[in-house]
């Protein structure tokens, strides 16, 4: 059997992926969580270059997250789910920005006095 032929496809003919890419992603993303996580419990490294790190890591399990189990890519028939998530991302950016910046003004306004 092709691996196309395994693949499930939906009524708007979006591939929804096979078991193998499946299997794929999972290992990809529990070596993103594993090499972090021994990062931090046998520190080896200054602090800040473990959290540039850490960080790294975090944004690498997001894009394969994305790819292998929600199958964003960049096919025509995708683009508006990529569209509607980069503007998820900008909404969810303000609000995490404007929240963080209230809290420190009004920290700094309150410890001030």
């Amino acid at each position: 059997m092709a691996a196309s032929d395994s693949t499930a496809t939906s009524r708007a003919g979006q591939s929804h992926g096979s078991s193998q890419s499946y299997l794929v992603g999972f290992v990809l993303c529990a070596i993103l969580t594993v090499i972090p996580f021994f990062l931090v419990m046998q520190p080896m490294l200054p602090r800040p270059t473990t959290l540039l790190i850490l960080v790294g890591f975090a944004v690498a399990q997001i894009v394969v997250q994305l790819v292998y189990f929600l199958h964003m890519n960049r096919s025509s028939e995708g683009g508006w789910n990529l569209a509607s998530f980069v503007f998820t991302l900008v909404i969810l950016f303000i609000v995490v920005a404007l929240s963080i910046w209230i809290i420190w003004s009004m920290h700094f306004h309150m410890m001030s006095q």
